[in-house]
């Protein structure tokens, strides 16, 4: 059973590398793999103690800190399901993520987040803090009571229970909720470990949020589970300025994270070089395409192999990778070869394509969730032919790498978030001035996509760009307002009336630059 759970995964490492460091925070302290599970198991009591059931829905908003850690994977041995969210969701971002995921508890920290908490109490959802105090090593939550009563033990995790879930930006307004089992997660962690060979004498920081699933189960989980060591920035987010000190101090042997920070750091180093680099083994790449020439300035800065990888959260993550170099070579512009799992190219009617020929990339694995939740349409599309069909085409080369040429969705990809321009599209509509808009993709150094929009105003309206843009601010998280709008009396449409976005981007660009704006993104 433990091989087949992430708890178990988890369990059986601390087992085996008691004392070994598992979880750091910058400077601070540091907690080792046995006591990281005693303080997961004393959590785990008291929610179960105060009301927590099998397959409740936890919703958990921190920064990356300890509390986090401790408290997600605390619901899930509890035997209910983590719905990570982003902390810089708006109210009403809160309340449709908190609503659709059908959400019994938020966890925060004891610093609280305003619009989370607003959210949850209008969807009279109880709302629970959680604090870690290292001079004792001591979790506290807000809701403990010093006469509760424990159980008298934890429960057993089966494989089939929904561990965690996440939601995925889709194509349509409403974004599509992914339960994720143990079985779903423990798969993911071992393919991981196995192309990347991870062991306890690994070490990395964690620069991406674990709101995400990239963060979470390739930074995070995958650490845990090989016995190695995650190291979390002091800030509880990724900081340039302190990125390579925490890598240096902490003896980290590879980092993973998505191009835009990996720009980041090299321009740190061209700008404010370190005396010395650690020895990496490697530097792993995922979430969106790293342009060759920055794959290339990487491993020139710092002397270790970068391996571009492909994942989506409906895979629990990982999906191909380049292999390490004692594996094979890893070739720039291929997201790698399959791992842990079977991979197919398809034409629209399921027929297997050639090597080089494109066709949809459809997966199916342990590792794949078995479906979207309450969404019908959106499981009839994405399962056919006994297959999970990614929405990405690609072709497989005669050595069996994949190569991604083009996206069936419309998803921005802006720095690795995925962004449903449907749903910037709704918040445009419900200014009262604005009777058309679409929302697009364009080209973009630092974050690889970045959104535009443009908008026809009503009859008789005034409305500029600036605010739009400040309405945007108010309605949308920042990462998902528009970088700039168009003002407009028409777009372009197809001939049965249809705006194709992709006009529109090529459209409107045409009259500022010569850019070309890709047919789709990686």
């Amino acid at each position: 059973m433990e091989e087949t759970t992430l708890t178990g995964l988890l369990k059986q490492s601390a087992g085996k590398f008691p004392s070994h460091r598992s979880v750091s925070v910058s400077g601070k302290f540091d907690l080792t793999h046995s006591k990281l599970q005693q303080l997961v198991d004393q959590a785990a009591s008291i929610l179960i103690s105060n009301g927590v059931h099998p397959g409740d829905v936890i919703a958990l908003t921190f920064p990356n800190t300890v509390e986090f850690v401790i408290m997600f994977l605390a619901v899930i041995r509890a035997r209910a399901t983590a719905a990570p969210l982003n902390s810089a969701y708006t109210q009403e971002e809160f309340e449709f993520y908190l609503s659709d995921s059908e959400s019994k508890n938020l966890l925060t920290s004891q610093e609280g987040n305003q619009s989370a908490q607003s959210a949850a109490s209008k969807l009279s959802i109880s709302h629970i803090t959680a604090t870690f105090s290292h001079l004792d090593e001591k979790l506290t939550l807000s809701t403990q009571s010093e006469s509760g009563a424990f159980p008298d033990s934890l429960p057993v995790n089966d494989p089939l229970d929904v561990a965690l879930f996440l939601h995925t930006s889709g194509t349509t307004s409403r974004p599509k909720g992914v339960p994720l089992t143990q079985q779903n997660l423990a798969a993911s962690v071992k393919n991981i470990i196995s192309v990347y060979k991870l062991t306890e004498s690994d070490s990395t920081v964690l620069v991406l949020p674990l709101f995400h699933v990239h963060g979470l189960l390739a930074g995070l989980l995958s650490s845990l589970g090989a016995g190695a060591a995650v190291t979390l920035p002091a800030a509880g987010r990724f900081s340039a300025s302190t990125f390579w000190p925490d890598m240096i101090k902490y003896n980290a042997t590879w980092y993973t994270a998505v191009p835009t920070i990996h720009q980041i750091i090299l321009e740190r180093h061209l700008s404010n070089p370190e005396e010395f680099y650690p020895k990496l083994r490697f530097i792993r790449s995922c979430s969106a395409s790293l342009a060759p020439t920055i794959l290339t300035r990487l491993e020139e800065a710092f002397g270790a192999p970068v391996l571009e990888a492909y994942a989506m959260t409906e895979a629990s993550h990982l999906m191909c990778s380049n292999p390490l170099p004692e594996n094979g070579g890893h070739k720039s512009g291929s997201v790698g070869k399959p791992v842990g799992q079977e991979m197919a190219i398809l034409d629209e009617n399921g027929v297997q394509q050639a090597e080089n020929v494109s066709g949809e990339v459809c997966i199916r694995g342990l590792n794949v969730t078995k479906g979207y939740k309450n969404n019908p349409e959106a499981n009839k599309s994405a399962y056919k032919f006994g297959w999970f069909h990614t929405g990405d085409v690609g072709y497989m080369d005669s050595e069996g790498y994949l190569h991604l040429v083009g996206r069936i969705k419309e998803l921005i990809n802006r720095g690795g978030e995925k962004i449903s321009p449907i749903e910037v599209d709704a918040v445009l509509l419900s200014h009262p001035d604005v009777a058309q808009a679409v929302a697009f993709g364009v080209p973009d150094d630092k974050y690889g996509e970045e959104i535009n929009c443009a908008i026809i105003p009503r009859d008789g309206s005034t409305v500029d760009e600036p605010e739009i843009l400040r309405f945007c601010k108010k309605n949308l998280a920042t990462f998902k307002v528009p970088k700039k709008v168009f003002i407009t009396d028409a777009v372009p449409k197809t001939a049965s009336g249809k705006i194709q976005r992709r006009f529109v981007a090529e459209h409107f660009l045409s009259q500022i630059s010569a850019a070309k704006v890709p047919k789709f993104g990686a």
